[in-house]
């Protein structure tokens, strides 16, 4: 049995719609990284770099679980190990590799920091948002080329698809038009009929939708006591301290005026 720690996003997604296509038996354990579960000690010790999602396979070529941490390293293995969805030639072998590693140094990252700065970040940036923007943009460029002369990435369906088909299939989140991308559109609808590829986004779906809500709701209602907590204390100050002023219309002692030097509040420190 496979156990994955998983969430519904774009690097989710590779391994369930893998382990759908492949028909494995799997135990999703959910990480919810809204929540910042992927910092758990116990997460820590199979993914060293607090991402999901990973694997423990009790089915190790030794008989011992195995454990493995990165979707590109996980998708690899899995292919391999069923010799699916990856050539066992040199040249076909190498052309799913190549795309892999594309995806993995270049559309995850950037696509990611594009989807991250137009959606999520709390100060809206203008110099981030138009770099990933930009970037992305090309990206879907080599892609779109890729694809004018075939159905695939690599010729035949595999591994480099599920790994780049996730990020793009939410293409608007990132800034970009589909009719820009013919081939790109074809290409996601042709993943997007296959059977295992809809049960493998299906995967904690619901689940997760409620749970970002609960999230929401908790986040909100944090910030709302938090904000109760220090407007009480503002309250509760006093001014600390006053600072010398003149009285309008009077003169300074220097300037031969006999006016006195009068003491007022000064403003309580949280207003300065």
């Amino acid at each position: 049995m496979i156990d994955l720690y998983y969430w519904p996003t774009p690097n989710g997604w590779k391994i369930s719609i893998l382990f759908e296509e492949l028909g494995l038996d799997y135990n999703v354990i959910p990480v919810n990284i809204a929540e910042g579960e992927q910092f758990e000690p116990d997460f820590l010790k199979i993914a060293p770099n607090n991402r999901m999602p990973a694997v423990v396979d009790s089915d190790g070529a030794d008989g011992k679980p195995l454990s493995i941490f990165e979707s590109g390293a996980i998708l690899l293995h899995y292919a391999e190990k069923h010799k699916k969805f990856i050539p066992a030639d040199e040249r076909g072998r190498n052309e799913v590799l190549q795309w892999l590693m594309f995806q993995m140094g270049n559309v995850g990252p950037m696509l990611g920091q594009c989807h991250h700065f137009r959606n999520y970040s709390v100060e809206k940036l203008d110099y981030p948002i138009e770099r990933y923007t930009r970037e992305t943009t090309r990206l879907y460029h080599v892609v779109n080329k890729r694809l004018a002369d075939r159905d695939y990435i690599a010729g035949k369906y595999s591994i480099a698809d599920m790994a780049i088909f996730p990020w793009m299939r939410i293409l608007k989140n990132q800034g970009q038009d589909i009719e820009e991308f013919r081939h790109v559109g074809k290409w996601l609808e042709r993943l997007h009929e296959r059977p295992a590829v809809r049960k493998g986004l299906g995967v904690m779906r619901d689940e997760a939708r409620k749970k970002r809500e609960e999230t929401r709701k908790k986040t909100a209602a944090k910030k709302k006591a938090r904000a109760e907590e220090l407007e009480k204390e503002l309250n509760k100050r006093t001014p600390r301290w006053c600072v010398r002023v003149f009285c309008e219309g009077e003169k300074d002692d220097k300037d031969g005026g006999d006016a006195k030097n009068v003491a007022r509040p000064a403003e309580p420190w949280y207003s300065v």
